[in-house]
């Protein structure tokens, strides 16, 4: 039964989120069928509040609408994160340049703080798989992550292009979620992170935009090696 004790539009808005989480997270399997009835037993809302926050997520494109055949989780495939990583390599240079050349001491300062948080965090390295979701480990890395991410590129000045990047860093999350648990001892995330708040702080644009566009790009290529993807070096150009 729907939880009656909160308003409709907070439970409609709660419902959103926690089904964008469970997207986002891997808790549910690529191209898997959802069904109103079960999401709306799952999440304890109304079937209305569930057919709006498909509605939103399908919007969002973690979501796939057919008609007359309902609701599907977005698929993954090695052309969509191809083209979500060469789109997203473009989006956070300019977000990242711009961040360069205006950021204050409060940014700085706000970067620093990102990545020693981050740094408290270690990802479990344990094999996951889809449909199970992720332990709490990584839970906190993965939030860790995100809020340096954001704090590198907080001081850029267009809405436009920080939301445009904020939509892309969430299409890429669940890839990057998977590779959370394929991360191969070959990779030193903490170094990467390391490097890249260095350049940025020294405000070297090249440098800052060359190291994050390989952070980026390692990503995908471990992401594709894990999901068997033949990798191309025409992604990122």
């Amino acid at each position: 039964m729907p939880n009656t004790a909160m308003s409709p539009t907070s439970l409609t808005e709660t419902t959103y989120l926690r089904l964008r989480q469970d997207l986002l997270n891997g808790a549910l399997w690529p191209d898997e069928r959802l069904k109103v009835n079960e999401l709306a037993s799952r999440y304890e809302a109304s079937l209305g509040a569930v057919r709006e926050a498909l509605a939103r997520l399908s919007a969002e494109g973690l979501v796939i609408a057919q008609p007359q055949r309902g609701f599907r989780v977005a698929p993954i495939s090695r052309a969509d994160l191809q083209d979500l990583t060469m789109v997203r390599c473009r989006i956070e240079e300019m977000c990242l340049r711009r961040a360069i050349e205006i950021g204050d001491i409060a940014w700085e300062s706000g970067i620093v703080a990102a990545f020693h948080r981050l740094s408290k965090s270690t990802p479990s390295n344990a094999r996951a798989e889809w449909g199970k979701g992720a332990n709490s480990a990584d839970d906190d890395w993965d939030h860790g992550h995100a809020i340096f991410h954001a704090a590198l590129v907080a001081a850029c000045d267009s809405p436009w292009l920080l939301r445009l990047r904020e939509q892309l860093y969430a299409q890429s999350h669940r890839y990057q979620r998977l590779s959370l648990s394929m991360t191969s001892p070959r990779r030193d995330s903490q170094r990467e992170h390391a490097e890249l708040m260095d350049a940025v702080l020294r405000r070297d644009q090249d440098l800052a935009a060359k190291l994050m566009l390989e952070h980026l790009r390692r990503t995908a290529e471990i992401v594709m090696e894990a999901l068997n993807m033949e990798w191309t070096d025409a992604m990122v150009r």
